[in-house]
């Protein structure tokens, strides 16, 4: 039997998406400034409804809004015209999307917008559509060739998925959300764990292996064996970070000299070790430990990088992805 082989099909689908994003791209007017200028003015909520295929990227358009910060729900337009219409407040800002803008379940909702003096920004096609017509801030979606036998939803359907992620993305830059802030909002799962500082994971206060440069490699000794981190982080008198003694480093010396237990520390550290800042991604400190072939990094804050005020190990970074 002859293998099928549906490369072609799969290519001229992305072509006609492309095309269409395209057409998209060349369409963005004043109407998308003044959509986003709704959204970030609204002092309620961003409520988005769609009928099929426009329901579902409903859906994930105020998922994404969301995500960053702007409170938003998505409601069915058929339970609208069952009691869920008392869900909108004159407040929110209502998205509706309609490729075609004459969705006969749009209807109520459209009515019920205009009447309460909701704010009603629409996302369709048609120009001498109900939707078009009754919106008070119109973003057009130029009309585009469907794949599959050209009627089902595909080109329309990312176009409007495309200019709602638009959207979200212009009011994140707007509110000047950061990826602080961002995590926030996605506190576990595969994001939260990219998103995770240092400050998450490091160990502070009395877990810190601190140790005074001017101590002896006999009370360094005990120190590392208590704290059980392999590591020992020096300081001078104004409590400054100077050096860091590792265990692989006291192994290597105390071959090489059996009176070493009555050294200074500071003759035995590594001056000056790697420090980043508590902000840092879990995942660029990870990094950054990888490259200079080490296991554990001292931490500061902005205002004296002289100054350790956490140490984080690899395996708290490690454990923290395997969760």
């Amino acid at each position: 039997m002859k293998k099928e082989n549906y490369k072609k099909i799969a290519k001229n689908v992305i072509d006609l998406e492309i095309k269409a994003l395209k057409k998209l791209k060349g369409s963005i007017n004043n109407s998308f400034n003044d959509a986003v200028n709704a959204i970030i003015k609204c002092n309620s909520k961003i409520i988005l409804c769609g009928v099929g295929k426009s329901g579902l990227i409903a859906a994930k358009i105020s998922a994404t809004l969301s995500s960053v910060g702007t409170p938003s729900f998505v409601v069915s337009a058929n339970n609208c015209s069952h009691g869920d219409m008392g869900s909108i407040s004159k407040k929110d800002v209502l998205i509706l999307i309609s490729y075609s803008g004459t969705s006969e379940e749009l209807k109520n909702i459209i009515k019920y917008a205009n009447r309460n003096k909701i704010t009603l920004i629409g996302i369709m096609s048609k120009k001498n559509s109900l939707l078009y017509k009754a919106s008070d801030i119109k973003l057009h979606i130029p009309e585009v060739v469907e794949a599959g036998l050209g009627i089902v939803p595909t080109s329309s359907t990312i176009s409007q998925l495309s200019i709602g992620d638009a959207l979200a993305v212009a009011t994140l830059n707007k509110k000047k959300i950061s990826k602080k802030d961002f995590k926030k909002y996605h506190p576990s799962g595969n994001l939260g764990t990219k998103l995770r500082t240092v400050e998450d994971l490091m160990l502070t206060k009395e877990k810190i292996p601190f140790i005074n440069e001017n101590s002896s490699m006999k009370n360094a000794l005990k120190i590392i064996t208590l704290k059980k981190l392999g590591t020992l982080i020096a300081r001078n008198s104004k409590g400054e970070t100077t050096g860091i003694i590792t265990d692989g480093q006291i192994r290597r010396i105390s071959q090489k000299n059996k009176n070493f237990h009555e050294q200074k520390v500071k003759k035995i550290m590594t001056k000056n070790p790697i420090s980043v800042n508590k902000d840092t991604l879990a995942m660029k400190a990870l990094s950054i430990m990888n490259e200079n072939k080490i296991t554990s990094l001292c931490v500061n804050n902005f205002t004296n990088k002289n100054k350790t005020i956490g140490i984080i190990h690899i395996h708290n970074i490690l454990e923290a992805t395997t969760n």
